[in-house]
């Protein structure tokens, strides 16, 4: 082995928005290091990379079944200035022959809760959508952890607010950029992602054509109230103890249940599990029947209770996938495309 020099680069990765690991390296005494990558357009890899000549090798790649190519596709990352001059993250992905004319329909993805990062995954089966026109979109909203600790405080307790908003501002931003417009976006979270959905909806429902609550969070006061359920303590540094006045109000101005009013919702998909430990199903159920009773549109709000599947949805392969497909029917129905 040469002496070490301390000399350091960068790695360049080729694209913008991209995900990237160090594998297992168990030689210390070794100029190869070995990662892992992934984005938007590239499926799971395993590279071994030569620190000293700069080479890389691909040792392995996730198999995509049919006929794909990542040249056929792009990702980008964009930044929307929130309310308060913030800029946003977005990860975006969508076929190089798009155009941007607002003619296209959009899929926008987003958590924003517990500090969790949203990461540009390969997601094989966001291909049935790509290549029938969609534009998909991560908008790294605050709440998650993408940029530092303080990007969570900022989404949190009596910061909360600041989820729903980065991503109504993402929302706009796509649209006037040209990617997409109103009757042809869907926005879509589940969990405390379910809960950003709800908030969005009452605050801008003109925005979306449909959108996808997944096992949603959404009668967060009555929830949080009940110190019963094993969650609810713990939750207290995420949203608050409503026990206290000044959480219990902050709370109740965004909790999805408590909020719906008289006035046009999009079309909903609402789905819950009746063994979810975590949300349990009467949240979505209820919430369902409180949107119906209010909903001055024509947009259908409809409710999807899995009998058998708890939090994550249905187990076994193949019925997760027919999960998939009823989202992905959803959104191309209400888009018009058959095909």
């Amino acid at each position: 082995m040469e002496e070490a020099t301390g000399d350091e680069h960068y790695l360049d990765f080729g694209e913008p928005a991209y995900a990237a690991y160090i594998a297992q390296n168990r030689d210390f005494d070794s100029e190869m290091l070995r990662y892992g990558y992934t984005s938007l357009t590239t499926q799971n890899s395993i590279y071994d990379y030569n620190m000293r000549t700069r080479e890389r090798e691909l040792l392995k790649q996730t198999e995509v079944l049919g006929r794909f190519s990542p040249d056929d596709y792009v990702t980008e990352r964009l930044y929307a200035a929130a309310d308060d001059g913030t800029e946003i993250p977005i990860s975006l992905v969508h076929r190089k022959d798009l155009t941007k004319d607002g003619t296209n329909p959009m899929l926008i993805y987003g958590y924003g809760s517990y500090g969790a990062s949203m990461s540009p995954f390969f997601n094989s089966t966001m291909l049935s959508l790509l290549d029938r026109g969609f534009v998909y979109a991560i908008a790294h909203i605050r709440g998650g952890q993408e940029m530092g600790r303080f990007w969570y405080e900022e989404g949190k307790l009596l910061n909360k607010i600041n989820t729903f908003t980065d991503f109504i501002a993402c929302t706009e931003f796509l649209q006037n950029e040209g990617y997409s417009n109103p009757d042809l976006s869907f926005a879509m979270g589940g969990s405390a992602g379910g809960l950003l959905i709800g908030a969005v909806v009452n605050m801008r429902p003109e925005l979306y054509k449909g959108v996808v609550a997944a096992v949603p969070f959404v009668d967060v006061v009555t929830t949080m109230l009940d110190d019963t359920v094993p969650l609810t303590t713990e939750e207290y540094d995420e949203w608050g103890n409503p026990n206290d006045p000044e959480y219990y109000e902050y709370m109740m101005s965004y909790s999805p249940y408590d909020n719906v009013t008289d006035q046009e919702y999009p079309y909903l998909l609402i789905t819950s599990g009746l063994h979810d430990s975590q949300v349990q199903y009467w949240e979505p159920t209820k919430w369902t029947a409180m949107l119906r009773g209010h909903n001055t549109g024509d947009g259908i709000i409809m409710l999807y209770t899995n009998m058998e599947a708890g939090h994550g949805g249905a187990s076994g392969r193949f019925e997760g996938l027919r999960e998939v497909a009823l989202v992905y029917a959803f959104m191309l129905d209400l888009a018009g495309i058959y095909r």
